[in-house]
């Protein structure tokens, strides 16, 4: 418990940093011009492709369901996933815990969603690298500079000698402790405990090997980020000073977007921003206003979808639980 306290306070401080970071420069009254410029059309459709995301985003997690609960309903499994978002937004993964204890039940135990979930990160981090290697493509000589001087080069200082080895270190215990769990379950009730929960959490990262339609789970996440594509670009034809960007423009601001959800902040508040905009301004010469404009009207858009979708859904569970 504790040390869940210390890393939440910790992912509160580094959003703090950021949101600092992003925004300390930015020209107010300039920002409140854009702002009443934005086509409030445009964000419509923004938040349209948020819910085709979304919807597509369910059936592909039932997809993975089903093969332990044919039952699973979609209903349900909606409510589960904007309850999940909805603590995302405060508590940067635990979202994911949350919505497996709404999903387990018959067939279905805690650790199989679990890994279920898994699956899905797994195939969207796959989504995120192609994204990325398609901008590149497209517009190697617009994108690789900034992919090279603000991404790569930061990587590679990082990951120093020594990081390696650490790296190395934690996978060998890691794998040690694996193999000392299923060495001993039979004869150990907690590593049999613990044998059965990596069991079941392996059986959930398998299940895509289950499904009927594996071709369906495919074009399911195609659509999800084709959706985030779009989400992009009804951002960028929302404001007129970004509105000569398009569709390729759109796929690499999409995936520098998606990149910075990886941060464990509450929300990707100020991770998002601060890369968003910096990407506008070093590619597209951009003020770092319009970049921070664009920034805010996207993810405090889609924030507020999150938020509204997640209560209402909570309300429902609660309901439904009374009832």
């Amino acid at each position: 418990m504790k040390k869940n306290t210390i890393k939440y306070i910790l992912s509160f401080v580094l959003a703090g940093v950021l949101v600092y970071f992003a925004f300390r420069g930015v020209d107010w009254a300039a920002f409140w011009s854009g702002l009443q410029q934005t086509r409030w059309l445009y964000m419509g459709l923004f938040v349209v492709f948020s819910v085709l995301a979304l919807l597509l985003r369910l059936e592909r997690w039932r997809a993975l369901i089903r093969p332990f609960d044919p039952q699973a309903g979609r209903l349900d499994i909606w409510d589960a996933t904007n309850v999940g978002n909805l603590v995302n937004v405060v508590l940067p993964g635990a979202g994911e815990f949350v919505r497996c204890g709404y999903v387990a039940k018959r067939g279905l135990s805690y650790d199989k969603a679990l890994g279920t979930i898994v699956c899905e990160r797994v195939c969207d981090f796959v989504a995120i690298a192609l994204l990325f290697a398609a901008a590149l493509a497209l517009s190697w000589e617009k994108f690789g500079g900034f992919f090279a001087e603000q991404i790569v080069q930061p990587l590679t200082q990082s990951l120093n000698f020594s990081l390696w080895w650490i790296v190395a270190g934690v996978v060998l215990i890691l794998g040690g402790f694996i193999w000392a769990v299923f060495h001993w379950s039979s004869s150990n009730k907690v590593f049999a405990k613990i044998a059965e929960w990596i069991r079941g959490l392996g059986a959930g990262f398998a299940s895509i090997g289950r499904m009927e339609h594996k071709w369906m789970f495919i074009l399911y996440t195609v659509g999800i980020w084709a959706m985030y594509v779009m989400m992009s670009w009804s951002g960028l034809k929302a404001l007129p000073m970004l509105d000569g960007l398009g569709i390729a423009d759109a796929l690499f601001i999409s995936a520098v977007g998606n990149i910075a959800s990886v941060i464990p902040v509450p929300g990707g508040i100020g991770a998002y921003h601060y890369l968003v905009a910096l990407s506008l301004q070093s590619i597209y010469a951009a003020t770092w206003d319009t970049g921070i404009l664009y920034a805010t009207l996207c993810h405090e858009t889609h924030a507020v979808l999150i938020i509204i979708l997640g209560i209402a859904s909570y309300i429902r569970i609660t309901l439904r639980k009374k009832s």
